[in-house]
């Protein structure tokens, strides 16, 4: 009996092994078959990032023309008003500069009548002293005779 029991127990742990064996070839069956799909799921998805990636870039370089087109037209409207300013500038600075000259010329001429005057003024007491002088000279070239 116990021979009998050993027979079938190696029979049935035989066909068990064989049954475990075909189970795992099952498995590896699916799981080649997963594998396949995650390839192609990959592909897929780096071909979509690839199409997004693509449209990003486009969409970045529109963007970017846009922007540039933007900068060239503030640009264009900054140089615009910074030359108006620049004449508008130039013209008050020249007022201003022609206003100053006049102010200074009208200063000068000022001056230059209170230097002449000064100067009558010198002329006339030198005068005054040289007649005084010739006529202490004459008084006492006068009395000493």
């Amino acid at each position: 009996m116990e021979a009998m029991r050993q027979s079938w127990s190696d029979d049935r742990l035989d066909d068990l092994n064989k049954r475990v064996d075909e189970g795992f070839t099952r498995v590896d069956a699916q799981f080649a078959r997963v594998d396949e799909r995650f390839a192609h799921l990959e592909g897929r998805m780096e071909a979509g990032f690839a199409r997004v990636d693509a449209k990003l870039e486009e969409s970045y370089a529109r963007v970017d023309a846009k922007l540039e087109e933007s900068y060239a037209r503030v640009d264009a409207k900054l140089d615009e008003s910074y030359g108006r300013l620049d004449a508008k500038l130039d013209r008050k600075l020249d007022a201003s500069a022609a206003e100053l000259r006049q102010e200074m010329k009208l200063g000068f001429d000022q001056i230059n009548a209170r230097f002449d005057a000064m100067q009558q003024t010198m002329i006339r007491v030198g005068a005054g002293l040289i007649g005084v002088l010739i006529a202490s000279a004459a008084g006492l070239i006068a009395t000493q005779l």
